[in-house]
């Protein structure tokens, strides 16, 4: 074996190494989100705190990936198409830590939510909007390991029933609280949840985007079309 090829070698163990440990996010994410919103739906205060303490485990996996992808930068000088992995894999995990902060802010409002009464049907309709952004990270991640456009194009469409869910949620928790002023404290929190969830949509998209670049070399040409049309816009920078 000559030098080229046994430097591209251990170049390629070490991002199947990475990649690994990005498969690991992923699926800790998926659990978080899953598991989330069950504890909000069964009021299970227990499950909401395994959730935020999991959120440990998916922040140190990000520092690994950013430090051995910082190292193989350093230490391999990959080529152009080797590089750009590389730099793929750092966006996605950071994306997937938002996730996962995005999923203990859900757990959290669960112990908040189980001394209230929340109106009939709307955990209900957080759980299904849940299920979808969960589906979607499994879609993407897939499309990531498989190399595979479509899929990533198909998440990204994805996002706008997601936001349709959202908006339609936001306009029912209104009419939840001008129906009854007791409601307002309980629909602001299921509000806030709502738009955790839609976030992580746009995160979800976000991974989508850098599987298409990963691929192509070029970002998506159109920016993905927003069904999220609401003016209250908290939460990217809520509780860490």
């Amino acid at each position: 074996m000559n030098e080229t090829h046994h430097i591209q070698s251990v170049f390629d163990r070490d991002l199947e190494a990475i990649q690994a440990m990005i498969m690991k996010m992923g699926g800790l994410v998926e659990a978080a989100i899953v598991d989330a919103a069950k504890s909000l739906e069964t009021r299970d205060e227990e499950l909401a705190l395994k959730v935020c303490e999991r959120d440990k485990a998916i922040d140190a996996l990000e520092e690994q990936v950013n430090e051995e992808a910082s190292r193989v930068i350093a230490l391999r000088a990959p080529t152009a198409s080797d590089l750009r992995t590389v730099l793929t894999v750092m966006k996605i995990s950071g994306n997937l830590e938002r996730c996962g902060d995005y999923a203990k802010n859900l757990a959290k409002r669960t112990s908040v939510l189980v001394k209230m009464q929340p109106p009939e049907g709307a955990t209900t309709s957080l759980r299904r909007m849940a299920r979808e952004v969960e589906a979607m990270m499994k879609d993407v991640l897939d499309a990531y390991i498989r190399r595979d456009v479509e899929l990533a194009e198909e998440v990204r469409r994805r996002d706008q029933d997601v936001d349709q869910m959202y908006n339609a949620l936001f306009r029912e928790f209104l009419t939840f609280m001008m129906e009854d002023p007791r409601n307002i404290t309980a629909c602001m929190h299921l509000h806030f949840i709502a738009k955790n969830l839609e976030r992580m949509g746009d995160h979800v998209t976000s991974i989508a985007d850098q599987v298409i670049y990963l691929v192509t070399g070029e970002m998506p040409d159109e920016s993905r079309p927003k069904s999220d049309r609401t003016a209250y816009a908290g939460s990217e920078k809520d509780e860490g």
